[in-house]
């Protein structure tokens, strides 16, 4: 049937809302960039301003700029986060408010999965936050009397009528919609923003016109949110090395989001395009040969000749470069193919045809939503958007068809911390505080266990600069964990890869041990013995104090030399001048965090003497070749102290 409504006023649209559903309003809005930002702000508004009503919004990971401190950090970002998201970018104004402590009291906000840090210090974020897996959550939702669900969409005119595409969500809707059918409780209103910007991607992202009970179309359209690109490390390339060695040419990839997954990405372009290079690195890494060893069985050494296929719960840049890279191209079977294939219990040969990549929401660079948007003109079953319980799981109808698509995967995540013996700490802090949530990370390690070839690999630095100096990532025991020990499988550090899968406890901890920081390895193992979980004649090898970062520097350094570790793997968003001051403020931030950084910055900035040529460019993007105030004076000689000491 033909679309009840239509708008193009956002505050119309919010105020028929409100007049069609009474007093109160229990809301479902996607995750991420699906969030239609004008419409849930006029909402919240509206409701805000009338203590008779309420609104209770169940969402997660709820996009905001980054709100930069006074001073230096201002200084820095205040022009880039104008410039990258746009002077007409809107922020969810609940997100702003619950950060502070101050959502209108008829307002409860719920997320499952929240924006790494933003909320730690928030208590009604704290309190109000739903622990769950990514795909329990439509089912959780079901039986909450969701009256509305708001989301972002694309939208097309065909010779069949108008059609709408999901896009970057398809995640939950789908499932929860279809709960809620089954359940026979009544429809949530379904209102869908239509974004001119957000790519249209058919297949089981795409829903007819009468999915939605009303389309607001505004004539005006905030930008799409947008991840700044990041910078990579010594240790953060490293690590990429050591992962890249246990992917399966052939196989499958999850792949999560940041650092260490760019440098993963990197690591196995340069397997593909520089094989000699890469092999050389991973070399002069690999002082112990586990890598080496590890990759013969569950790896390889060699470039791409089948490729990959990607089935991620996130489609982030990544998977843009290994397409572009000629590593993602292995396309999934279609289902006849694999009728068959189950008939006589043997896997087909690939056939052309498929997609080669299946996710469930997508965030990142513009770079990669018009990438998106290419794609779909051009090879429309290249990319699959789908319910998140067709990626994140091998249940229900489709449990052939994933397992077979999914052969010899790797599932990498990212981890705050680890124990000895196999825990991993992704979420949240042993006080109770959560820094993100469980997402779909349980999903994907638990999957890896149940796969015949699968594994799970969970990425962490070995250390981080904390309120005391270098702090060891990897404990011996922690009193919150995401991942239980009893699904241990494989921990990648800057250091190398430990294998924890089917091992003793004392096993586990030998393994962790290798692959530690030489700065901490006596402390951890001496604390190990003393809970007998290692024996007490064990002597921790030579070759393990040479973990160092001196020793990451120096290994990688004919690699750094040739060009192939930029700071930059995939662009950058930052301007030339913006790049040279990123290592200083990074100095001063790791500095001002301990009393003898302090002591270090008060010397440095004692004698500043007079600008340098090379620093006066820098001194002009800050605002500060010309100091007024004493403020101003303090930071530009705090500034100049930074860039000297980078090397600028």
């Amino acid at each position: 049937m033909p679309l009840q409504q239509r708008y193009t006023d956002t505050n119309a649209c919010a105020q028929v809302i409100a007049d069609r559903l009474g007093p109160d309003l229990r809301v479902a809005a996607p995750l991420g960039l699906g969030k239609p930002h004008d419409l849930l702000n006029a909402i919240y508004a509206l409701i805000a301003a009338q203590p008779a009503r309420s609104l209770t919004l169940y969402t997660a990971l709820s996009l905001t700029r980054p709100t930069p401190k006074p001073g230096l950090e201002a200084r820095f970002l205040g022009p880039f986060l104008a410039r990258h998201f746009g002077e007409d970018a809107v922020d969810p104004q609940y997100a702003l408010d619950q950060a502070r402590d101050a959502l209108a009291p008829n307002v409860a906000v719920h997320e499952f999965y929240m924006q790494s840090g933003v909320m730690l210090h928030s208590g009604s974020a704290q309190r109000s936050y739903i622990s769950q897996n990514y795909t329990h959550v439509a089912r959780d939702l079901a039986v909450q009397d969701i009256n509305l669900l708001v989301q972002l969409v694309a939208r097309r005119e065909t010779a069949e009528g108008v059609r709408y595409s999901l896009s970057s969500n398809p995640d939950l809707t789908l499932d929860f919609l279809d709960r809620v059918v089954a359940s026979g409780r009544p429809r949530p209103l379904c209102v869908a923003v239509v974004h001119p910007e957000l790519p249209y991607l058919s297949g089981n992202a795409e829903v007819p016109q009468d999915y939605f009970d009303i389309e607001l179309a505004p004539e005006h359209s905030p930008p799409l949110f947008a991840l700044p690109r990041q910078p990579v490390v010594t240790a953060e390339y490293a690590l990429g090395l050591h992962a890249s060695a246990l992917v399966k040419d052939g196989g499958c990839l999850q792949i999560g989001i940041g650092a260490l997954s760019d440098a993963l990405v990197h690591a196995l372009l340069l397997r593909q395009r520089e094989n000699l290079a890469w092999r050389a690195a991973l070399e002069a890494l690999d002082t112990g040969y586990v890598t080496h060893t590890l990759a013969l069985s569950l790896g390889g050494m060699e470039p791409f000749q089948r490729g990959l296929y990607g089935a991620s719960e996130m489609v982030m840049d990544g998977f843009m470069h290994l397409q572009r890279g000629g590593i993602l191209r292995r396309r999934a079977w279609d289902n006849l193919a694999l009728e068959r294939a189950a008939a006589i219990g043997r896997l087909p040969a690939d056939v052309p045809g498929g997609h080669y990549l299946r996710g469930a929401f997508f965030l990142g660079s513009r770079e990669l939503y018009r990438w998106l948007h290419e794609t779909e003109a051009a090879d429309p079953d290249a990319i699959d958007m789908c319910r998140v319980s067709n990626v994140n799981q091998l249940y229900g109808d489709h449990q052939v068809l994933a397992s077979l698509q999914r052969r010899g995967a790797r599932f990498f995540n990212t981890c705050m911390m680890a124990t000895l013996t196999g825990a991993a700490v992704s979420d949240g802090l042993e006080d109770g505080h959560v820094v993100s949530g469980v997402g779909g990370q349980y999903n994907f390690v638990a999957m890896a266990h149940e796969l015949p070839d699968g594994r799970s690999a969970l990425l962490l630095r070995a250390t981080r600069e904390g309120a005391h100096g270098t702090e060891t990532n990897i404990r011996f025991n922690y009193g919150a964990t995401t991942i239980p020990r009893h699904l241990r499988d494989l921990f990648i550090t800057e250091y190398g890869v430990a294998d924890l899968r089917g091992k003793t406890d004392e096993e586990c901890v030998e393994a962790m041990l290798s692959i530690c920081d030489a700065r901490f390895v006596d402390a951890l193992a001496a604390e190990a013995k003393s809970h007998g979980k290692l024996r007490a004649d064990f002597v921790v090898p030579e070759a393990w104090r040479q973990h160092r970062p001196e020793r990451l520097a120096e290994a990688l350094a004919p690699l750094r030399k040739r060009g192939l570790m930029p700071t930059f793997p995939f662009g950058s968003d930052f301007t030339e001048v913006e790049q040279r001051l990123l290592p200083a403020l990074g100095w001063l931030k790791t500095n001002s965090r301990t009393w003898r950084g302090k002591w270090r910055l008060l010397r440095a900035i004692a004698r500043p003497g007079e600008a340098r040529a090379n620093e006066r460019e820098a001194l002009a993007r800050m605002d500060l070749e010309h100091p007024v105030s004493l403020a101003d004076r303090l930071q530009r000689r705090l500034l100049q102290a930074a860039l000297r000491h980078a090397g600028n």
